[in-house]
């Protein structure tokens, strides 16, 4: 250790004056604790204490700035820090320790995780961005606390109180909320911020579904009748008539300049858009999404190979799907009305040229309905499920309707279309039975 040249004990009083007699970088050491001294900066003085440890490293160990912390206070925490010393500790590296553990906690809060890290990772997905809001809007006060802390209390909580509220929002809300965060918290365990995910295993509890809401999911999760189609398709005919009369009648009160409708096969995109959905069962968000490079024309024969947009990010790889000829004769139809452009959206926003909204066909729809007569809680994704059924219906495997319908899991149209499927059951155990010879003399 350097020669302590000036030393005094360093008592509430002497401090006081070598604050005032102190220049910035002189030291003085105390008599009585072994390392304990005081240095003059251009802020005024530090208490400090030096030591070795038993390893024989030298340290310093900053205690605290005088005005701070008194003399007394200094002296008693340099005692202890030595005493730590004495049994073979190192009081700057506990502290030290303490600093980096406080940091790390810092840094593994939700709040830390969703700016930083998180936020790159969303920054390259398609509604990413959508998602960083739903974090921050749905759990503001989840944001300050450390990933790891959170617990199923914390959800169970989080459940009541969204539940509570006086306009509640649909479970279906809360559960895309609930996951957007448990992804999050999956991700950073992936990536050993946090060592798991706190709350893997744990769900939602679903509330009883009240009977609007029973009414709903079945109005949806059905498929059309031999009517119902027929009535679908006179009124997408309607609509067109309606469309071109209305265009005639604005041609003939001063708007001459605009286009005529009467020669066009399609008056606008809506009828072909819902058409591809009757005859495709694709989501719509990937009819929307659908570009002319992913249609394939082949010997007379279409298909479509894309990526599906709900599973992209967890199946990028882009899926065929086999195009009926009537599916064929439509798009092609519309590809020659757009002047056959070798790319871009095949259903472009008429407005914008863009990617249309995802709530531009509920107008459309709803017009269509009406002039077809249908119900009003036949909505567009019922097309969907009408195609997946149908194909059921007439003797489809549920593994090729799977594929068609592009699940992600087979269990997805077990769960849902198993119970279509024609009753063979009885056909397979009597062709068993007639294969073998009548042994037993039975009638």
């Amino acid at each position: 250790m350097a020669k302590q040249k000036n030393q005094v004990k360093l008592t509430a009083r002497n401090v006081a004056k070598l604050a005032q007699e102190m220049t910035p970088g002189a030291d003085v050491w105390d008599t009585d604790i072994s390392g304990f001294h005081v240095r003059a900066g251009k802020r005024g003085l530090t208490f400090r204490l030096y030591y070795c440890t038993q390893a024989g490293k030298r340290r310093t160990l900053t205690l605290g700035s005088y005005g701070i912390l008194t003399a007394t206070q200094a002296r008693q925490d340099a005692t202890e820090a030595l005493g730590i010393v004495v049994h073979g500790g190192d009081p700057r590296a506990n502290i030290e320790e303490a600093q980096a553990e406080a940091k790390r906690q810092q840094e593994q809060t939700l709040h830390a995780y969703l700016e930083g890290p998180y936020t790159a990772v969303q920054n390259r997905r398609k509604d990413g961005a959508g998602t960083l809001r739903r974090i921050r809007k749905d759990f503001p006060e989840w944001l300050d606390k450390p990933m790891s802390t959170l617990s199923r209390a914390d959800v169970e909580k989080w459940q009541a109180v969204q539940e509570s509220v006086e306009k509640p929002r649909a479970f279906g809300t809360l559960k895309r909320s609930y996951d957007a965060l448990h992804a999050l918290l999956t991700h950073a365990a992936s990536r050993d911020v946090i060592l798991s995910n706190p709350l893997a295993g744990i769900k939602l509890q679903r509330p009883a579904p009240s009977e609007e809401e029973l009414s709903k999911l079945a109005s949806q999760r059905r498929y059309l009748d031999p009517a119902e189609v027929e009535a679908l398709f006179a009124g997408l005919e309607a609509y067109q008539q309606e469309k071109r009369e209305q265009r005639r009648s604005s041609r003939l009160h001063g708007k001459a300049y605009l286009p005529e409708f009467d020669s066009l096969h399609y008056v606008d995109h809506v009828v072909p858009w819902v058409l591809i959905m009757y005859y495709t069962g694709f989501r719509p968000g990937d009819i929307t999404g659908l570009r002319w490079e992913h249609v394939i024309w082949h010997s007379g024969k279409a298909s479509i190979r894309k990526t599906i947009e709900k599973t992209a990010h967890h199946h990028p790889h882009p899926m065929s799907f086999p195009l009926s000829s009537v599916a064929a004769e439509i798009l092609s139809r519309w590809h020659q009305q757009q002047g056959r452009p070798p790319t871009g959206l095949a259903f472009p926003s008429p407005r914008t040229g863009q990617r249309l909204d995802s709530t531009a066909m509920q107008k459309p729809w709803a017009r269509i309905r009406q002039l077809a007569g249908l119900p009003n809680d036949l909505v567009l994704y019922s097309l969907r499920h009408n195609f997946a059924s149908q194909l059921i219906m007439n003797g489809a495997d549920l593994l090729s309707v799977s594929k068609l319908m592009a699940h992600s899991d087979i269990q997805t149209t077990i769960e849902h279309y198993a119970h279509l499927s024609p009753n063979h059951s009885r056909d397979f155990v009597e062709d068993f039975a007639q294969q073998v010879p009548n042994h037993m003399g039975a009638p």
